[in-house]
């Protein structure tokens, strides 16, 4: 086994101090596809400076630059290529400022034996760097195939399940050929998602989309077609990656509105094949 999961739960990570302006958070809106009528004013909103708004799903970009690299981290030897992105859970103290500074830390909160592979859990806080206030918590569940099998603890099973009736709202989302080329220049540069050699170690016959770009898009069509462009009313988002998107493909979100939650699920139109499921969002009461 490759990894020594009592050495990985002590593991000292590092605190990272680091910030976003205006244009980060343009670059993350056109990574994940807004813009797509430059005309449209509720479309400006995310990539116009004039009046900025931003994507609760934004916070997932400064909390990722922490992450470090799984080789530096102690207790693991890992292959790289076998990882891939399982779930994310984002918690928010209220809405996103157009730019900021903050200080971040984090730890490895959890190791899950999943029998084909283990899950490691990064749980990353990210606070105010002049004040100390929370702004918001990821936590990056990274699943590690072929390293399960260590009689370790399954986890807690997800629980959000799509209701069984027609949703209440299904948008379409194209994404570009270079959709992921595009959203790594937000900080994930692995070259899963450009390079088709690297891909194919993976076992990919080309270079996928990022899950969190997935994830971005499917919060802003749910923001859209269901909050009419509120992003204050967001106050937490989780979702497990099922599957994987080839640039180029349109993902089809299907939404429904369950009270103070909005459950979601996306698929790919071209092959139907699921991309995010046991999702939802969690809203923030009106003012």
């Amino acid at each position: 086994m490759t990894i020594d999961v009592p050495r990985v739960l002590a593991a000292e990570l590092p605190v990272v101090r680091s910030g976003w302006q205006p244009d980060d958070v343009i670059l993350y809106h056109l990574g994940i596809g807004a813009g797509a009528r430059p005309t449209d004013a509720a479309e400006l909103a995310y990539v116009y400076e004039g009046a900025l708004r931003v994507l609760p799903s934004f916070a997932v970009i400064p909390a990722f630059g922490w992450l470090p690299p799984v080789d530096t981290v102690d207790g693991l030897d890992i292959d790289p290529t076998q990882l891939l992105h399982g779930e994310q859970d984002l918690e928010l103290a209220g809405p996103l400022p157009t730019f900021g500074e903050i200080e971040t830390t984090g730890r490895i909160s959890d190791v899950w034996d999943k029998g084909s592979g283990a899950v490691l859990v990064f749980e990353v806080t990210s606070r105010d760097a002049a004040t100390g206030d929370p702004l918001f918590v990821n936590r990056f569940s990274t699943f590690v195939r072929g390293e399960g099998g260590f009689g370790g603890e399954k986890g807690p099973a997800t629980p959000e399940q799509a209701p069984d009736r027609p949703p209440d709202a299904e948008v379409a989302c194209p994404t570009l050929p270079q959709q992921a080329l595009l959203y790594r220049l937000s900080g994930d540069k692995n070259p899963l998602h450009a390079d088709p050699a690297y891909a194919a170690r993976g076992g990919f016959d080309r270079p996928i989309l990022h899950g969190l770009c997935s994830y971005g898009i499917a919060c802003k069509a749910a923001v859209d077609a269901r909050l009419d462009g509120d992003v204050s009313r967001v106050a937490g988002y989780r979702a497990r990656f099922a599957g994987v998107v080839f640039p180029g493909e349109t993902l089809v979100v299907r939404l429904w509105d369950e009270g103070e939650r909005i459950v979601l699920a996306a698929h790919t139109l071209e092959r139907r094949s699921p991309v995010i499921s046991n999702a939802a969002i969690t809203l923030r009461s009106k003012p």
